[in-house]
Parts: structure tokens; sequence; C-alpha cells
């Protein structure tokens, strides 16, 4: 859904970037996993572009972010305890690093 023409110009204004603390979470930690190289910038982007249209139109710009972050990590089997679709992934404590 990213990406669309007809919704207007982004304004900017005067507001603080992050509204809530989780947002600032969310964008740390999302530059954080960018820089170990645990997605591109461009897998990113396509994460956020897959949300189907309803949920993207009723999120807000972070809650996007942790729904793209939250889909690149299942998918690359980073969350421990959270494998592919039979759940046999790492489990936290079990001596194997998640996604190693």
């Amino acid at each position: 859904m990213g990406g669309q023409a007809g919704f207007g110009p982004v304004l900017a204004g005067d507001e603080p970037p992050f509204q809530a603390d989780w947002e600032m979470r969310v964008a740390a930690l999302t530059m954080a996993l960018r820089l170990r190289e645990a997605f591109t910038g461009d897998e990113f982007r396509d994460a956020i572009e897959r949300i189907p249209p309803a949920d993207y139109l009723a999120m807000s710009y972070y809650e996007r972010w942790l729904r793209a972050l939250e889909l690149l990590l299942a998918e690359k089997e980073l969350l421990a305890g959270h494998g592919p679709a039979t759940g046999h992934g790492a489990a936290a404590g079990d001596g194997e690093a998640a996604g190693g």
C-alpha cells in the first residue's frame, strides 16, 4: 500500500518526532537491526508495503514500522521460540543463537 498517490502532501509541523516512548523504541530497534544487517532498507520497505490496505490505513506511522519489523523477524526466524510454520524455532537459552 505504501507509495500510493492521492493522499495529499506531507505537512511539516512543530510536533515531536515521537508521540510515545514505544515509537522511539521501535525506531531504535529497527535501526539497530538494520545496522547489524538483519534486513535491508528495501526489505523493510517491502514489508511495510505488504501490510493489507485496510490495516495500513488504520495504523499510525510507527505501528506500520512495528508490523513490518515483526514480519521480518518472523520470516527470518530471528525471534527465539518462533520458527517457521512448524513452530520449531530456537528457544531462548537453548544454546543456539537465533538466526544462526
